[in-house]
This record gives structure tokens, C-alpha cells and sequence, in this order.
């Protein structure tokens, strides 16, 4: 089993402090395993994604909408026509958690299908 697909199985957990913010070691691993996906400085994970139509690209925005309220964690999503930029960042650590990983790997395994 991939890192993403692992990631992909797991649940966002409630995080808050520092004691949960992933170092640069923990990022780059697990980044390793989100084709696509890059660190924006310390405290960003994002992936832009491109659609054909403006009706594709709302789907996709509603689906990860959906997403994020069952994991209760929520990325910022910056929508034009065409395409979705997502963000991701756990402000109550203060930079990446897991949780931000989780996520994008939901979404990843959600344009496989």
C-alpha cells in the first residue's frame, strides 16, 4: 500500500499546539507521497487542479466541500473557471499536521476515481 493510500484511510483527529506540527523531515516525507502537491513555505500544502468546464470545477469544489466538513478539517479554495487551488494549513498547531496530509490524500484518491 502507497503512503497515499494510507493516508487516504485514516480520519482527521482534533490537533491543537505545536507538539503537533510536522517538521521538515515529517512534511517531505509524507509530501513524497502526494504527486502534485507542494509546500508553500512552512505552513501551506496545496495543489492547483484544472477542470474542462465551470461545471466540473464546481463538483469538485462541492465534493471536497463535503470532504472537509466529515473530516472536520477545512482547506482554503481559491476558484476560478477551470480550475481549484487548495490550501491547506492547521492553524491550531500553528503549520502542517497530519491532518493536512490526510486530506490531500483524500482528494487525490477522489480524482482516481
Amino acid at each position: 500500500m502507497t503512503t497515499q493510500q494510507q493516508l487516504a484511510l485514516e480520519r482527521c483527529r482534533p490537533l491543537q499546539g505545536s507538539e503537533h506540527r510536522l517538521d521538515l523531515a515529517q512534511r517531505s516525507a509524507l509530501l513524497t507521497g502526494l504527486p502534485g502537491w507542494q509546500l508553500v513555505g512552512e505552513t501551506v500544502l496545496q495543489k492547483e487542479f484544472a477542470f474542462a468546464s465551470y461545471a466540473a470545477t464546481l463538483l469538485f469544489v462541492n465534493t471536497v466541500a463535503g470532504l472537509a466538513e466529515r473530516e472536520n478539517h477545512h482547506p482554503d479554495l481559491a476558484v476560478a473557471y477551470g480550475r481549484v487551488k487548495v490550501s491547506y494549513s492547521t492553524h491550531d498547531v500553528g503549520g502542517l499536521s497530519r491532518n493536512d496530509f490526510v486530506c490531500a490524500a483524500k482528494i487525490e484518491a477522489l480524482t482516481q476515481i
